[in-house]
């Protein structure tokens, strides 16, 4: 399933999976001590040979329209993780509930690695 469907007396409103994505990503990058959002091997690849970036996160909507996000992040050195990434699960869960009628189920924090910030 790509997107949230719901349907209101003007007619159906749908959000893709690309827009949780976006958000998530700008959420994560407002926390302190966050780097950038990371890349997986997949969109390593494709930047590598050319294509346009495509976002590393990865969300899923179940059947009953629970969202799962899952964030690589490279942390700035010298800032607590723990700190970092809880404070990124919380940003990220309090942008997509007031930019959505998601319903969040889990945000889940992949740290890839520590640069210098």
């Amino acid at each position: 399933m790509n997107r949230d469907d719901s349907t209101n007396e003007l007619g159906v409103l749908r959000i893709h999976k690309n827009v949780v994505s976006s958000i998530s990503s700008i959420a994560a990058t407002e926390i302190e001590g966050v780097k950038r959002v990371g890349k997986d091997f997949k969109s390593g690849l494709l930047e590598l040979a050319g294509h346009k970036f495509s976002s590393a996160i990865k969300v899923e909507i179940s059947k009953n329209e629970e969202v799962r996000v899952e964030i690589p992040l490279i942390i700035k050195y010298g800032y607590n993780i723990p700190e970092v990434a809880k404070g990124v699960q919380e940003n990220v869960r309090q942008a997509l509930e007031k930019m959505s009628s998601l319903s969040i189920k889990d945000i889940n924090v992949n740290v890839q690695g520590i640069e210098r910030g």
